[in-house]
């Protein structure tokens, strides 16, 4: 019995490309990517079980058929993994790509990309035969998707992340006084973006802040008024920037 064993663990760990290390990858890279995928889906992304099982999958198959081909048609014991495999981190990027467009630009998307390119790292990893190191990187994913973020919402509890835009008469082109009123009602400023009518003379100013629950937003709303002549002034979430 232990012949079987020991005969099963060294057709796994082989360099060499053969049926049983090839499935065992490829059903240990669907494993790893399922769980980062589900951890994914569970947050309401777009990407899920099977995208991240996929991707990481085809990562794997891309690393297997890198030392495979060598081997078979040169000759070559240890393959050449880095010719297929290298083309899997640049080709991955359209798809991490898509998350963020899909997610328009949110941090969300981003962390989502991020998940992609990362999964697919580890199926190149448990293509290459370094089993132990690919479950360790999917830990960590693990805890960076949800402790981390646990941590975060502790750090900033009570606060959220709004858009203050305005519609402003003239060209304005300093926002001191802005800054200024903002800092004094305790609202972080975090970005801004501005567009410049030149023919209808106006300037769309969009204040990205950082706003506590408690804030009293007609109060804000009223002295970011006077400071400027102001046509319009709304508040909006950041995923619809």
């Amino acid at each position: 019995m232990m012949n079987i064993f020991e005969i099963i663990y060294g057709q796994i760990t082989a360099i060499e490309v053969n049926t049983l290390n090839s499935v065992f990858k490829l059903c240990l890279s669907m494993l790893l990517g399922a769980l980062v995928g589900y951890e994914r889906k569970r947050k309401g992304q777009a990407a899920g079980v099977r995208t991240f099982s996929l991707i990481a999958m085809g990562a794997t198959l891309a690393m297997i058929l890198s030392i495979y081909v060598p081997q078979e048609y040169m000759g070559l014991k240890n393959g050449d993994p880095g010719r297929i495999a290298a083309q899997v981190i640049t080709g991955i990027g359209f798809l991490g790509a898509g998350a963020i467009i899909q997610m328009k630009g949110s941090i969300r998307g981003l962390t989502t990309a991020a998940g992609i390119w990362m999964i697919a790292a580890i199926g190149l990893t448990v293509g290459v035969g370094m089993y132990l190191i690919s479950i360790i990187a999917t830990a960590l994913i693990l805890f960076i998707l949800v402790e981390l973020e646990r941590m975060e919402q502790h750090v900033s509890k009570g606060s959220e992340s709004r858009i203050i835009r305005l519609r402003l008469e003239g060209i304005v082109q300093d926002i001191a006084d802005y800054r200024d009123l903002l800092k004094r009602n305790r609202v972080t400023l975090q970005n801004f973006y501005v567009d410049y009518d030149f023919d209808a003379q106006e300037t769309r100013l969009n204040l990205v802040v950082l706003v506590r629950e408690t804030t009293d937003y007609i109060a804000l709303f009223t002295q970011l008024e006077k400071l400027h002549p102001t046509k319009a002034i709304s508040l909006a979430n950041q995923l619809s920037i």
